[in-house]
């Protein structure tokens, strides 16, 4: 798979890292990178739309946390927008985000957290229990096959798989005719 479908950047590039200095992993600083009262308010939010079978409350209760939700996206029971930085999640018009699917905008590490947007292009599919990390570019019409980690931007009209989602046989950056 192409590291990106627009030519840009890869992944990587466009993380935004924070060292955290000291003896413990980053993950002992949250608190000081997002608000404990935020975050709580997040999880509960993030609760809500994981149980609501109604996607208008789901899509409703997603854009209240800050992301970028398009007309007619479709959350699945179970799927999880990112908690500590949701408003770095785009969703496009009509993307589907399967259940159990975790979208993630930020990732912790031992000597620094990293965030990064997320963009899911419209119409795109995200399949049941997939993970989405930092800084991926789905493009629009493309499918993630359940249980894939996508690590790689997914260009427009392109399915992938596995772990890592690679491009499945056959398939190709442009859509046929």
């Amino acid at each position: 798979m192409r590291a990106d479908h627009d030519n840009t950047q890869r992944r990587h590039d466009r993380l935004k890292r924070q060292p955290t200095p000291g003896r413990r992993n980053s993950l002992w600083s949250w608190p000081t990178a997002k608000s404990p009262l935020r975050i709580v308010f997040n999880y509960l939010v993030v609760w809500a739309v994981r149980i609501s079978p109604s996607l208008r409350v789901k899509n409703w209760l997603v854009r209240r946390l800050g992301a970028t939700v398009g007309e007619g996206v479709a959350w699945g029971l179970e799927s999880t927008p990112d908690v500590f930085w949701p408003e770095l999640l785009t969703v496009e018009d009509h993307a589907i985000i399967g259940y159990d699917a975790t979208l993630l905008c930020h990732e912790f590490l031992q000597d620094e957290y990293r965030t990064g947007e997320i963009h899911i292009g419209e119409r795109a599919m995200i399949g049941a229990g997939a993970i989405v990390l930092p800084g991926i570019k789905i493009g629009a019409g493309a499918q993630v096959a359940a249980n894939s980690l996508v690590t790689q931007d997914v260009p427009p009209e392109t399915t992938v798989a596995g772990v890592p989602a690679e491009p499945l046989e056959g398939e190709t950056d442009q859509p046929t005719q």
